[in-house]
């Protein structure tokens, strides 16, 4: 019985997990192993920078629809917390572009 290698074992791992990559970095083991550790680093601030991307996507979606009801973004938020409205900017931008009479009507009573 043929006994398999640790490093073959290895190789096999990182050439699965470099699947997709072009030319060499598919290919051979040392660019593969190296592309693969960049991909990962890629991915884990990726996962961090998302969620920076979509708050600054709500807010804009946010200011669009306020700024339409003759209002500024900062007057808004600042009159939402002074009435005590806590809704995230998340479910705002949704209500926004789903229900705009719903929010209208937060809008006036945030003036």
């Amino acid at each position: 019985m043929r006994v398999k290698s640790i490093s073959a074992i290895r190789h096999r791992k990182i050439l699965k997990a470099a699947k997709g990559f072009k030319q060499a970095r598919r290919t051979r083991i040392q660019t593969a192993k190296e592309a693969v550790l960049h991909a990962g680093a890629y991915a884990y601030s990726g996962r961090k920078l998302r969620k920076r991307d979509l708050r600054s996507l709500w807010i804009v979606r946010v200011n669009a629809a306020v700024r339409s009801q003759g209002l500024s973004y900062s007057k808004f938020i600042d009159g939402l917390k002074k009435s005590k409205i806590e809704i995230d900017r998340k479910i705002l931008a949704d209500i926004a572009f789903s229900d705009p009479a719903s929010f209208k009507q937060i809008v006036s009573e945030v003036q």
